[in-house]
């Protein structure tokens, strides 16, 4: 649609040219004319608003407002049939499976609270073997399974003891005789527990300091934002050494995933304010970049945050890897910036990203969407199936080829044909939709080619909502070294959470060894720490002994 000259009318114009209108207009056409101007000047006051935005003005229009982007809800009442259930597997040549409830519904059980203390208790007047007092002639033995109650209690997420050691005095000589400090108590006044606790509920959950500030009010605990500050950033020093070694490792691995957003530090705002008086070309965006990578079953996840883009983080981190090994394969979203600039990669763009722009344009054209994102939405469904089953790369390549290359081709076919054919209008919002997928579609279909290659760029997606969630509950970083010990403790606790490994556990293991770390801190990621925390334990019982890493 071309831009249209623009004029300027004010409210009582536009209520004069209505009346104007109502001789020449019959009732249910003056009606419309009148709900479309009237429309008109009320986005126009909406938008003179300073706290106006776009996704609210798109909710107060009732403009492609929905909640998710699931094919069946998308394309329900979108025009045609809606999707019916098991059209997926039908289409897949796959017998459709019962459907079982899912899972995260109802009241959790006494085995969900896996980190809660057990405490067994025994019966009252009976043991094993006693006579039954109910028919007196049987005896009672204990069941496998005993009957379990929860109780869930509140406590501070920091705590502090104040030990009270006893001082005597000579009366004579004034000398003062004070009792030990308690086994394990030094002179230091936070314990590692309180370090990554503060690192867990700010980076890990977005919790900012001075939240937490006040929390330890309410439990008159002061714990000020200055001093949480404090001891993340020494924290930071000792995690340092295994975030190095983290990204060095991953350097190594076969497939990485990469993308980044947008965030505020101070310090660089001052100096794009500065950049902008000398009227200088330097770059002025800010942005954390999260890579991802995989290797075999292993996950892991490093951030960086300042001035550089996902592609170029994801170039300093290949530049660590070792020459002889192979070309990596990388999943990103079509951004020219997600790309390393001098070192070559297999890339692969992500589908959800192609298929997200016709869930944006389904209302205008519902009926080609539904064709695109049923397709798209068979061949989701096949590599669940791979997923479920556990299949190795080559089986699952084979198995993509047998069944999801077929859909792909036709799905190609299609839309070359919607353009070539002039059945949609290159410069609409479909057209649009259909070039973006048409332009990638080498890289959208690399899992048809190459063993493990990648669907979507969804798990770099998920890492980025730790960024966002700090972003927006803090708002923004005061300096580059506050976004640094960030970077260090988001990349150690999603890393814990990719490999299912309790994060807090991690970092307090992590932060009572540092001199095991500084010796060699690759026996301390989060898949193989464990065994180093049970061999400093060993040497720590015999110290004639030094501890082997």
């Amino acid at each position: 649609m071309n831009k249209p000259e623009l004029i300027d009318l004010d409210a009582s114009e536009v209520q004069a040219f209505i009346e104007l209108t109502r001789p020449v207009l019959d009732a249910k056409d003056h009606e419309k004319l009148q709900a479309i101007l009237e429309t008109f000047l009320w986005m126009m006051a909406e938008l003179e608003k300073k706290k106006t935005t776009l996704e609210r003005l798109r909710k107060e229009l009732s403009i492609n407002t929905k909640k998710t982007e699931r094919t069946s809800e998308v394309l329900q009442g979108a025009g045609g049939e809606d999707v019916a259930p098991g059209n997926d597997e039908e289409a897949s040549g796959q017998k459709p499976e019962k459907k079982k409830k899912p899972k995260g519904h109802g009241r959790n059980g006494a085995d969900a609270y896996e980190g809660a203390e057990r405490i067994p208790v025994p019966h009252e007047s009976l043991k094993t073997r006693d006579a039954c007092p109910e028919c007196e002639k049987g005896k009672v033995y204990v069941l496998r399974v005993p009957r379990k109650l929860v109780c869930v209690r509140g406590q501070a997420p920091i705590e502090a003891t104040v030990y009270e050691l006893e001082s005597l005095r000579c009366n004579l000589c004034g000398e003062v005789f004070t009792a030990k400090d308690p086994e394990g108590i030094g002179e230091e006044k936070y314990d590692p527990t309180s370090a990554s606790m503060i690192g867990l509920l700010k980076y890990g959950s977005g919790l900012p300091f001075n939240r937490l500030e006040k929390l330890g009010k309410y439990f008159k605990i002061p714990l000020p934002t200055s001093t949480q500050w404090d001891i993340v950033r020494k924290a930071a020093i000792v995690l340092a050494m295994v975030y190095e070694e983290l990204i060095r490792q991953v350097a190594q691995w076969d497939i990485f995933y990469n993308d980044d957003t947008s965030v505020k530090i101070l310090q660089l705002l001052k100096e794009n304010q500065q950049i902008e008086q000398e009227g200088s070309k330097k770059r002025t965006g800010i942005f954390t970049s999260a890579i991802v990578a995989v290797r075999d079953d292993h996950k892991s996840a490093v951030f960086f945050t300042g001035r550089q883009h996902a592609g170029e983080n994801l170039e300093d981190v290949l530049q660590l890897r070792a020459a002889e090994l192979e070309i990596p394969m990388q999943m990103c979203d079509g951004s020219s910036r997600n790309v390393p600039k001098e070192l070559e990669t297999i890339l692969s763009n992500c589908m959800s990203h192609g298929r997200r722009k016709f869930v944006e344009v389904v209302d205008s054209f519902p009926e080609e969407c539904r064709f695109v994102l049923e397709s798209l939405g068979q061949v989701y469904h096949l590599d669940g199936i791979a997923c479920k089953k556990k299949m190795p790369p080559e089986r699952r390549l084979r198995f993509h080829q047998e069944h999801s290359a077929e859909i792909m081709e036709d799905l190609e076919c299609w839309m070359n044909e919607q353009l070539e054919q002039k059945k949609v209008e290159p410069n609409s919002s479909l057209g649009a939709a259909l070039s973006y997928m048409l332009n990638r579609w080498d890289k959208l279909t690399l899992f048809l080619r190459k063993p493990g290659a990648p669907l979507d760029n969804n798990i770099c997606e998920r890492a980025l909502k730790k960024a966002i969630l700090h972003r927006k509950n803090s708002l923004f970083y005061k300096t580059e070294n506050g976004a640094g010990v960030a970077d260090i403790f988001m990349s150690l606790i999603y890393t814990a959470e990719l490999e299912s490994v309790d994060p807090f556990d991690y970092l307090t293991k992590l932060l009572k060894h540092p001199e095991e770390l500084r010796r060699g801190p690759q026996e301390w990621m989060p898949w193989n720490y464990q065994a180093a925390v049970a061999a400093a334990q060993a040497t720590a019982l015999r110290p004639d002994v030094e501890l082997a890493i």
